[in-house]
């Protein structure tokens, strides 16, 4: 399913501590933040009429296969790794039920993306042109951020009954997790190329490099799921042994793959 959402609709969803992060004053005085977020609110006033964030997800049915997910109706694999470290060892997997279960659990998967233009319309003003790339990213978060509540309360509906204000948004109160592809828990950014070929990225102008990173840069990939004990963590390193078993679910050359983990390589 495509969503198409006006700057004005999701402005209030956006996460100002990671825009101020950004900017490099997230340790300034809370005046400088204010002076800027207003700064920026009037920018997005004059100027965010011109431009729209994009949404896509899809509901798959799905069940865990060891360390992978299988999208069952798509034929689609998704393989993750697994913590070698800490006494948990997590995996996504272990948040979706197995296929020896013998009932089907779901998934959800999305991208989010912000026109292209409002990174690049502003080249004769590098203080405005930089301003916007940044306001982009976190419109693209922000986008992510409502379409997960949507998805939530309403089209997966586990919890239509949600009432969180956005603080408590931002501090993940509500039941299930959001992991995005590239970050800790999801490292491999070249799963971009497996939830393209189930969303078909393009719909939102999202291209893929030759690493799987997208472009535009404010763009947002990765799960949803809602298992109500699942939570965010982080792979940290692997060794070869682990690294061949993923080039085989993954289906690529090892070296291939090498690439695309080196930082989480030991």
């Amino acid at each position: 399913m495509k969503i198409d959402y006006r700057i004005s609709a999701i402005k209030s969803y956006i996460n100002w501590d990671y825009f101020y992060f950004a900017w490099g004053i997230h340790q300034k005085s809370q005046e400088e933040k204010l002076q800027l977020r207003q700064e920026a609110e009037r920018m997005l006033a004059r100027y965010g009429g011109r431009y729209e964030a994009h949404a896509l997800f899809l509901l798959a049915q799905a069940n865990s296969d060891g360390d992978d997910v299988v999208l069952l109706q798509q034929a689609v694999r998704l393989p993750f790794l697994r913590q070698q470290q800490g006494e948990s060892c997590l995996c996504m997997a272990d948040f979706v039920r197995p296929l020896s279960s013998g009932n089907p659990d779901q998934i959800g998967l999305f991208a989010t993306s912000v026109d292209e233009a409002m990174a690049e319309d502003f080249a004769d003003d590098p203080y405005e042109r930089l301003m916007m790339q940044l306001l982009a990213d976190r419109l693209a978060e922000a986008a992510a951020e409502r379409l997960h509540k949507e998805v939530r309360q309403v089209y997966w509906g586990y919890a239509p009954h949600e009432h969180l204000d956005m603080a408590e948004l931002h501090m993940e109160k509500f039941q299930g997790i959001r992991p995005a592809v590239g970050y800790p828990s999801l490292p491999d950014a070249s799963l971009n190329f497996l939830l393209d070929e189930v969303l078909c990225l393009q719909q939102i102008g999202i291209r893929l490099t030759e690493s799987g990173a997208m472009k535009p840069h404010a763009s947002v990939s990765g799960l949803m799921l809602a298992h109500p004990e699942a939570r965010y963590f982080s792979v940290g390193r692997i060794d070869e042994t682990q690294l061949a078993d993923y080039a085989r679910r993954r289906g690529l050359p090892i070296e291939e793959v090498r690439k695309f983990l080196s930082s989480n390589l030991s």
